[in-house]
């Protein structure tokens, strides 16, 4: 999807014909009625936000602005596969076009993040339920930071990325101090998260790997994969519940 724009209604029609072809490959694309009685009465959700809750690859995007478009596609692929540990990832794909501090706000203003259709309905149905929502993403923070205001997530409920600048605006690597810059990193956040604020019952949602991670002992009860931009086949087999559009989990809330 780097560099390319599609109309979401067109998005949106991939998904339901996604939707279609996966009760015959997956065995999870139904919820069964455990699954919706965590989902339906989680204390909190945690999305993740590349090809989730937005519909790019938010470090693939940037990459293009910058003219590596197609080499940190190819890296961004093998770390949502979880062929190559995350931090590694991470660390390879910016070395191959270090941005600068000037060039990050230029693609802010000419490329705003494209949401994905139903994400914003979601998001304000779970707020009138009074369950908090959170993004927890191996992306960067700057970038988030729109996503977050245009849906009404507070800044404190951001797990993410920083990008590390010189005062010159020089590009200077990546916060390794975060705990989504590595590998498992997303876990640790989640089980942070449920510490923190003593959560009973909190799910995750997205579409790669390290959303799958989340999964663990004092972390996220239930795991949902959202193929509505990208379907991980490996990832996908796993989840507790798989879903190409965001209605489908809208209308379970109603």
């Amino acid at each position: 999807m780097t560099g390319q724009f599609r109309p979401l209604k067109l998005v949106a029609a991939s998904a339901q014909a996604q939707d279609t072809a996966a009760h015959s490959v997956f065995n999870n694309s139904q919820p069964t009625k455990e699954v919706l009685e965590v989902w339906k009465n989680a204390d909190a959700i945690c999305f993740d936000v590349d090809s989730t809750v937005c519909l790019d690859e938010g470090i693939d995007e940037l990459a293009d602005f910058c003219g590596a478009g197609k080499a940190v596609a190819e890296w961004t692929a093998k770390a949502m596969g979880g062929s190559v540990p995350f931090e590694e990832a991470l660390a390879a794909r910016l070395s191959l076009f270090n941005p600068s501090l000037s060039q990050l706000h230029d693609f802010l203003d000419k490329r705003p993040p494209r949401i994905s259709p139903g994400i914003a309905e979601l998001v304000e149905k779970l707020k009138v339920k009074k369950t908090d929502v959170f993004l927890v993403s191996g992306g960067f923070r700057q970038m988030i930071e729109p996503v977050a205001s245009q849906l009404g997530i507070p800044p404190e409920n951001i797990f993410a990325n920083k990008l590390l600048f010189k005062s010159s605006g020089e590009f200077c690597g990546f916060d390794t101090d975060e705990a989504t810059s590595r590998s498992g990193g997303k876990a640790i956040a989640v089980q942070n998260i449920r510490k923190i604020h003593g959560y009973r019952t909190l799910v995750m949602i997205g579409d790669g790997a390290t959303d799958l991670e989340a999964c663990k002992p004092g972390g996220a009860d239930l795991f949902i994969c959202y193929a509505g931009v990208q379907l991980r086949g490996a990832v996908a087999a796993k989840a507790d519940w798989l879903v190409f559009q965001f209605q489908d989990l809208i209308t379970s809330l109603e």
